[in-house]
């Protein structure tokens, strides 16, 4: 059993960053993939990142693509999404997700965060 623990949200102007970290425990976190969705109230969560066990393979939708990177440290159990240029359609919270095959379809995922919430806003 895998527990999830996000965190680095906060308000931050249009054109900043943010830098998300995502603490796992209680399970072989490094064999696991693992993906960022975003959720707004009233919609479906979105998918924004995701990354292989490895490290090696990483995905990105299109909206933040070339603005969002995607990376993972095996031996601090850690995930990371490094927010740059942030405009206030990214206001949403972020969950981090772990899943046994990589996948941008947030139902394919086996183990979630409580989340965090960014806010872009001036």
């Amino acid at each position: 059993q895998v527990q999830l623990v996000e965190s680095g949200g906060g308000l931050v102007q249009p054109g900043g960053s943010l830098r998300l970290s995502c603490a796992a425990s209680g399970g072989t976190f490094s064999s696991y993939d693992a993906g960022w969705f975003r959720q707004v109230p009233g919609k479906e969560r979105e998918f924004v990142s995701a990354i292989s066990w490895s490290g090696g393979r990483t995905y990105y939708a299109d909206s933040v693509k070339g603005r969002f990177t995607i990376s993972r440290d095996n031996a601090k159990n850690t995930v990371y999404l490094q927010m740059n240029s942030l405009k206030p359609e990214d206001t949403a919270v972020y969950y981090c997700a772990a899943t046994s095959d990589v996948s941008t379809r947030h139902d394919e995922y086996n183990y979630w965060g409580q989340g965090t919430q960014v806010t872009v806003s001036s």
